[in-house]
């Protein structure tokens, strides 16, 4: 009978052995935006540019003329746009726009500047992306060097979780590129 048994048990470890149980792999959201198609946009400012069709256009919440927001719904997120004409102020305007993406290193885990240059269309600055819980995930700032200079930054409308934001934050990175390299200044009158 010990035999039957110990026979048993052992044809039963042998054969219930099989596919051995794994822990699943960590996910990621598989959020899918709208492809993006642009219009170029004239609000009466110095500056016109393109911008996806899939946001809409507000008013700063400064109301201070040619600021404006560009608001995503779907995304539940802004770029907002400040502009400022260059009066022999253009040093103190480049040191307020290349602090600014500095507030955020206190939740960032990375802050990458790129130099943007558009000999073409007179246009010059810097572009910022931010990882991490930082409340902006990317900014920008351009100029001619002479009369104009615009600030544009990515906000959510909540508290950051890079996590769960970086599809949101990827395709709004591709827009605000997008805004930059289409923007183009007024000829003066």
């Amino acid at each position: 009978m010990k035999k039957i048994l110990s026979l048993a048990i052992l044809a039963l470890m042998l054969f219930s052995c099989g596919d051995e149980n794994k822990p699943k792999p960590k996910g990621f959201l598989a959020l899918h935006y709208p492809e993006a198609k642009y219009r170029r946009v004239d609000i009466g400012c110095p500056y016109t540019f393109e911008m996806n069709r899939l946001a809409e256009i507000g008013p700063s919440r400064n109301h201070i003329p040619c600021w404006i927001d560009l608001n995503y719904k779907l995304l539940n997120a802004s770029i907002f746009l400040t502009y400022m004409p260059v009066n022999n102020n253009l040093d103190s305007l480049l040191a307020d726009a290349q602090k600014l993406p500095l507030r955020h290193t206190i939740k960032a885990d990375a802050i990458e500047g790129d130099i943007y240059t558009n000999d073409l269309h007179n246009t010059y600055g810097m572009f910022y992306e931010v990882s991490g819980d930082a409340a902006s995930q990317a900014q920008f700032y351009l100029t001619d060097s002479t009369d104009h200079f615009i600030t544009g930054s990515v906000y959510f409308n909540a508290v950051p979780n890079f996590d769960s934001i970086v599809p949101a934050a990827a395709y709004l990175k591709k827009d605000m590129r997008h805004l930059m390299e289409s923007l183009r200044w007024k000829e003066k009158k």
